[in-house]
């Protein structure tokens, strides 16, 4: 009997402590789990801190003017840029880098939304406030246009512009958007060029106040403009900011120093101004950089390029006597749609971040720049952006454009107003209204809309920028197979851009 009890109290003590085991377990288990979640929830904060501090500053530096042969890095002579050639030499040098248009105010606007300027209705630079037959004195980038500012403000970053403005032709006018409608924090700007010259301009903008005669060289002020603003920033939000170079237009005025330096190697005297010029776009550039690594700025990513080609030797008389840029080895120059006209030098450096280092002949544009830094930044990317995120050239060196790029410049100098680029050829075409070539057009309004868009693309050149940088070759006849499948994408891709060109109607 004894030993019964004995075996029962055994078994119940086995089922007790077999009991209290797999609750200790249990225990054991729910502890565990509780702190990986919490491990895991940690590190999620750590991870996102950590994405928002990754977000880099980014730096659009933009000359005027400036050809693509106008870089001692790009093959000129006698310019010497070591600032610029350094930043390409650690960074990434574009050989087929194209600004959004050949002349400014489209190309600005371009680079501003990722768009053909087309589309924003800006399709000549943009005069002072005139009223004209062809509401060209209504053209100005219109409010509901998504900038790369206001998309970056979007994710936290602070915005300032500083330079040359020219997106409407009522400057600090209450009657269209100006600088800080579009995202900047903090702007000065003028509406086109720095006036009288580049030496002690009156004309510039403080957010939306005057300022009067400023002393010294205008890219030496606005880069001390940009400094200033960077030193007086109270939060640590990453940045964005635009530096847009009134140098090398017109009218041109250079420290006497850097014109001494280059006289015995000009022409003329002006030839030596536009060379001195060109260098004191680079000592600002240097004195920027240096700004940035002595301050530990050293997530900071620079895009340099210019709006479009140089300008043409007296093309309007005395007052571009000192337009000396250079196309290098291309054909054509500003307001050209040959390659002169918008391939410009372009180079990327990112401070502090290891990337694809050296030259890269992957096809480029300054519409890319949109996409590319809301990527950057964790932003949303807008679905109607011409434009391509180019990060895969930043990791690799590799970029392969899906999308061909598109210009109708009405207003060219040469006649075959519509280009396009895709892969590494190039399509031209005349067009050509009731039999024949369509006049120059400064802007698409309601009185000319139906004239140009029932004209046709007549008399096509095809050339493969591969092997003939200068378009000296057209390939339509000897490679007919590559033609026909350029021309109807071609033809495609201009009725697209014609259909979502902004018309301008003046309301009554």
């Amino acid at each position: 009997m004894r030993s019964s009890i004995f075996n029962i109290n055994t078994s119940k003590t086995f089922l007790l402590i077999n009991k209290l085991v797999k609750i200790f377990l249990l225990v054991l288990i729910t502890l565990n789990f509780s702190c990986k979640e919490e491990k895991k929830v940690g590190e999620n904060k750590k991870n996102n801190a950590q994405e928002n501090t990754e977000q880099p500053n980014i730096v659009v530096l933009l000359c005027d003017d400036l050809g693509y042969g106008d870089l001692s890095s790009f093959g000129h002579p006698i310019i010497k840029t070591p600032n610029l050639d350094k930043l390409a030499e650690t960074g990434i040098k574009l050989t087929n880098f194209y600004s959004t248009a050949p002349v400014c105010s489209p190309s600005r606007a371009g680079l501003l939304t990722g768009r053909s300027p087309n589309k924003a209705g800006i399709y000549d630079f943009i005069p002072g406030l005139k009223k004209s037959p062809d509401n060209r004195d209504l053209v100005h980038l219109q409010a509901h246009e998504k900038t790369i500012p206001a998309m970056l403000k979007s994710v936290g970053y602070a915005t300032c512009l500083v330079g040359k403005w020219h997106c409407s032709s009522r400057f600090n006018s209450e009657a269209q958007p100006q600088p800080n409608d579009f995202g900047f924090d903090h702007w000065m700007a003028t509406h086109n060029n720095a006036g009288p010259s580049h030496k002690n301009p009156k004309n510039f903008i403080r957010n939306r106040k005057k300022v009067g005669e400023i002393e010294g060289f205008s890219s030496q002020i606005i880069v001390s403009e940009a400094i200033d603003w960077l030193e007086k920033k109270e939060n640590k939000k990453p940045f964005f900011l635009e530096v847009a170079f009134h140098e090398p237009h017109e009218p041109i005025a250079s420290p006497e120093d850097l014109v001494e330096k280059y006289l015995p190697q000009a022409k003329t005297r002006e030839q030596a101004e536009y060379f001195a010029n060109v260098e004191n776009v680079d000592i600002a550039v240097g004195r920027l950089v240096n700004y940035f690594k002595e301050n530990n700025m050293e997530n900071t990513l620079i895009v340099f390029s210019s709006d479009n080609g140089p300008e043409t030797l007296l093309r309007y008389g005395e007052k571009a006597r000192h337009s000396y840029g250079s196309p290098g080895n291309l054909k054509g120059m500003k307001l050209w749609t040959n390659e002169a006209g918008f391939r410009v030098p372009g180079i990327i450096n990112w401070l502090g971040k290891e990337t694809f280092t050296g030259t890269t002949n992957n096809v480029v544009s300054a519409l890319d720049y949109f996409p590319t830094f809301a990527v950057l930044a964790g932003a949303e990317t807008p679905n109607n952006l011409d434009g391509e995120s180019f990060t895969s050239l930043l990791q690799t060196g590799e970029f392969n454009r899906e999308k061909p790029l598109i210009w109708a410049f009405y207003d060219a100098i040469n006649e075959r107003r519509v280009a396009m680029r895709k892969g590494k050829y190039k399509i031209m075409a005349r067009i050509e209204a009731n039999g024949e070539t369509l006049g120059k057009i400064h802007n698409l309004y309601d009185g000319n809309e139906a004239l140009v868009k029932n004209a046709e693309l007549v008399d096509f050149v095809m050339f493969n920028l591969e092997q003939d940088i200068n378009e000296s070759e057209d390939l339509k006849d000897k490679e007919p197979e590559v033609f026909n499948t350029m021309k109807l994408a071609f033809q495609k891709e201009y009725k697209k851009l014609l259909d979502e060109s902004h018309i301008w109607v003046r309301a009554e």
